[in-house]
């Protein structure tokens, strides 16, 4: 076994748009693990918007990563020396080892994975949070019914793509938007919206607005956000009294305060048209994940939810990764293969 290891460290905190500037990879000492800790070789990591929420100093949900420390991520990988009775070398687990070859982790921490009922790289996307994500902040916010349209923008994304797909199976129109006319037409194609909108084909917010209209001539009963900017203008004059708005993200605004939104229309809109609007971040619901994992995994399994994985290869191409990611340059669940 190697003494040593790699990771990405936050070397500068971004000003605006991240850049590549602001990691480094660099070598490390290959920890051990003491009483209850396991050593982890991984295999593949994720990469998901909201470490670049963590790249900021001050409060937020989660603690920001420091300079100089390892940038945060989940990832599955195989066990290759255990102080611990639970786990022996060759067990596969998923766990928050970070942007790094190698993760030490209690055992009380990291779950074990079967890779004979899913490949391990699902536990980190349709399997993983953000399926689960996509499934919590649907039912216990968006609350579908039958007959009903709902709208999700990031559509072939891991969390817009399995939004998109349990609506339809409760019997929902579907109206995807997205970026670029190939995103669309997988949308529509590999996971069975009703149709999808090219948001890039739109000089502005009212002409996305007029487009979606047309698309969901009945109005817009839930909206799932995970973008924010001009998709959330255009969507919100089309929903409909009563509509439900699950906020699982922003990403159009993480590298930038400007919106062309204020806080009066919002708020005006959510109050005249008597809308709940619920912003939950997964983290906090975990109690719910083996009920997202007994209802989703068989679907899965039976190829009845579609999903996708976009691998870069190679931990030295994360941060690149990453980027691409946040404008929009990956198909499908962003992972990073390390072996």
């Amino acid at each position: 076994m190697s003494e040593q290891m790699q990771r990405i460290v936050l070397a500068s905190r971004p000003e605006g748009q991240a850049s590549e500037q602001n990691f480094r990879l660099e070598d490390a000492p290959l920890p051990q693990p003491g009483d209850g800790e396991v050593l982890i070789k991984v295999h593949y990591m994720s990469l998901d918007p909201y470490m670049r929420g963590r790249m900021n100093a001050g409060k937020s949900y989660a603690p920001p990563v420091e300079i100089g420390e390892t940038m945060t991520a989940a990832g599955v990988g195989e066990v290759v020396a255990s102080g611990s009775d639970d786990l022996q070398p060759g067990d596969f687990v998923l766990g928050m080892f970070g942007w790094a070859s190698h993760g030490l982790s209690p055992v009380s921490e990291v779950r074990k994975l079967d890779p004979q009922k899913a490949p391990i790289s699902t536990a980190l996307g349709v399997l993983g949070m953000p399926g689960f994500t996509a499934w919590h902040g649907l039912h216990a916010y968006g609350r579908p019914q039958k007959g009903e349209t709902l709208v999700v923008a990031a559509a072939t994304g891991p969390v817009g793509s399995m939004v998109g797909q349990l609506a339809k199976q409760a019997g929902l129109r579907v109206v995807g938007v997205a970026g670029g006319a190939e995103k669309c037409k997988l949308a529509v194609d590999t996971f069975g919206f009703d149709a999808c909108l090219d948001h890039r084909a739109y000089a502005d917010a009212p002409a996305l607005a007029e487009a979606l209209a047309a698309e969901c001539p009945d109005g817009i009963d839930i909206y799932y956000e995970n973008v924010g900017g001009k998709v959330l203008e255009a969507v919100l004059p089309n929903m409909n009294n009563f509509g439900r708005i699950p906020v699982c993200g922003m990403i159009a605004w993480y590298n930038s305060a400007e919106t062309g939104l204020t806080a009066p229309a919002i708020w005006r809109d959510i109050l005249t048209k008597f809308l709940s609007v619920n912003g939950f971040i997964i983290f906090n619901h975990y109690d719910r994940y083996p009920e997202f994992l007994t209802e989703v995994a068989p679907l899965v399994a039976a190829g009845e939810i579609k999903y996708l994985e976009d691998v870069a290869e190679g931990l030295a191409n994360a941060p690149k990764a990453f980027l691409s990611m946040m404008q929009g340059g990956n198909t499908g669940k962003q992972i990073v293969k390390l072996v």
